[in-house]
């Protein structure tokens, strides 16, 4: 999310043909012209302030951020500690929180950050007020800094960088300047907007009026309780809001996890979502930004996403975009594979096929008579540490020694487990000459390894496990 002082936008590198002719106005968008190596080069060439140290220090710090996000948790805690609270005003606050924070969770995030649904005009001037309640910026300058972080996530671009640290990405790059310019991003779509240019040109009246102004008097109007309505609803209030929005920057990108993606940092946890209004599922949401929700599932929540289906029940919200499911459960699916796949890593399997030495009937002859060697399936097993462990009894594996017990095993005698088969390939020793038995070739393959994952490479490679692929159904990501 953004941060409560505007930023300036960031102009492309260079201005070619068509910036060079036309005149360059607010419409015109802001990364028309960057370079395709525009992250690599801005990087290279952008040079970073200095590392903030003692003898600096008072120099980096942003005053206007620095003096709003310490001065106004002083004045509530001050003011409470003289002011009663009562509960009407109580709920009055909680109320208008959530106003306020929808204002920019369902206002500045989801509709004009990311344009997930169309909201009517009304909705929007409901929207840019309480949002301005907030205090976090007009809408511009919060909507430029937050597509910046959606397309620098986790980069030196990205203003609010988590691998800085849960502190930096939390308040921490808003008490200093920042060291570098945050990566380009077009905003030109909301300059087109009246209700924007409405918002960003009377920002100020709007921040007074409707982070101090109306807690203080509806209170006052209606209970006789003007200071309480000041202290909590307003400024009270507003640091739950801000702490709140800066969660999103900071504990969606730690706690929780990554159940969609992990190419970056951000999280899904229902701690966060409580936190946040429902931004918490932000695993979901860096995947499908343009998704109206961040929890999908019904019992999740985010009653940002609830206040938009109503908004739509009522005509004031339509053309709510929701990512295609099957291209959601994708994401799950490979998620899901990656996780199996480093259990698979854990785990202890039979030889590759390719290291097994290959003997004739004569030499497992030889060999059967110094150790226990049994023949299932055209592998050849030393069952030595578990003859006297078979649950059968030992005379059933000592008679079979030195013979192909591939029926037996298979269901002539007893048709054993998946269990007694993955076990049974732990022991395998050798391949007989001239393989398995004709009508047998799915026992060659254990049941644990018949959808072992394996990743693309592995299915094609000569070097890969013989039985990734030989079974044909490898599961790869």
């Amino acid at each position: 999310m953004s941060s409560v002082y505007p930023r300036k936008t960031t102009p492309p590198l260079t201005k070619g043909p068509a910036m060079a002719k036309d005149k360059v106005t607010d419409d015109t968008p802001a990364d028309i012209d960057i370079p395709d190596n525009y992250v690599a080069h801005t990087l290279k060439t952008q040079k970073a302030l200095p590392p903030i140290s003692w003898a600096n220090w008072y120099k980096e710090i942003n005053w206007l951020s620095f003096t709003i996000l310490t001065v106004t948790p002083v004045i509530g805690i001050i003011g409470a500690m003289f002011t009663k609270l009562r509960w009407e005003t109580f709920l009055f606050a909680v109320f208008y929180y959530f106003v306020t924070g929808l204002g920019i969770t369902a206002g500045y995030h989801r509709f004009w950050a990311h344009r997930s649904y169309n909201a009517s005009k009304p909705l929007q001037y409901f929207f840019a007020m309480a949002g301005a309640g907030a205090v976090e910026g007009s809408i511009k300058w919060w909507c430029r800094g937050h597509r910046a972080h959606h397309r620098y996530t986790d980069t030196d671009l990205d203003p609010y960088n988590a691998h800085k640290g849960l502190y930096w990405s939390h308040i921490g790059w808003m008490m200093v300047k920042p060291r570098r310019r945050p990566g380009v991003a077009d905003v030109s779509d909301l300059s087109k907007s009246a209700v924007v240019r409405w918002q960003h040109r009377n920002y100020l009246t709007l921040i007074i009026t409707m982070g101090f102004i109306v807690p203080t008097i509806i209170p006052w109007l209606l209970w006789g309780d003007a200071m309480g309505g000041y202290i909590y609803a307003g400024v009270l209030r507003l640091c739950f809001v801000h702490h709140s929005t800066f969660c999103v920057n900071s504990l969606a990108h730690w706690l929780g996890e990554a159940p969609f993606d992990d190419k970056h940092t951000p999280r899904d946890h229902l701690i966060t979502a409580l936190v946040t209004i429902g931004e918490g599922y932000h695993n979901f949401h860096h995947q499908f930004p343009m998704d109206y929700r961040n929890a999908i599932k019904w019992y999740q929540y985010d009653p940002t996403k609830w206040f938009i289906a109503a908004c739509q029940k009522v005509g004031l919200a339509s053309h709510l975009k929701i990512f295609p499911p099957n291209e959601i459960r994708k994401g799950q699916l490979t998620m899901q594979l990656k996780k199996l796949r480093a259990t698979q890593e854990t785990l202890a399997w039979p030889s590759n096929n390719d290291d097994l030495p290959v003997i004739n009937w004569d030499s497992f002859q030889e060999q059967a008579q110094k150790r226990p060697l049994v023949l299932i399936s055209g592998f050849i097993h030393d069952v030595t540490d578990f003859i006297d462990e078979h649950p059968g009894g030992p005379h059933l594996l000592i008679k079979m020694i030195g013979k192909d017990a591939t029926t037996a095993f298979f269901g002539g005698v007893y048709d054993h487990s998946n269990a007694a088969h993955n076990l049974l390939a732990m022991k395998r020793v050798g391949i007989l000459h001239g393989g398995h038995p004709h009508g047998l070739e799915d026992k060659a393959i254990p049941p644990s390894q018949r959808l072992k994952i394996a990743r693309y490479n592995e299915l094609s490679s000569p070097y890969g496990s013989s039985t990734a692929y030989s079974d044909g159904e490898g599961m790869a990501y």
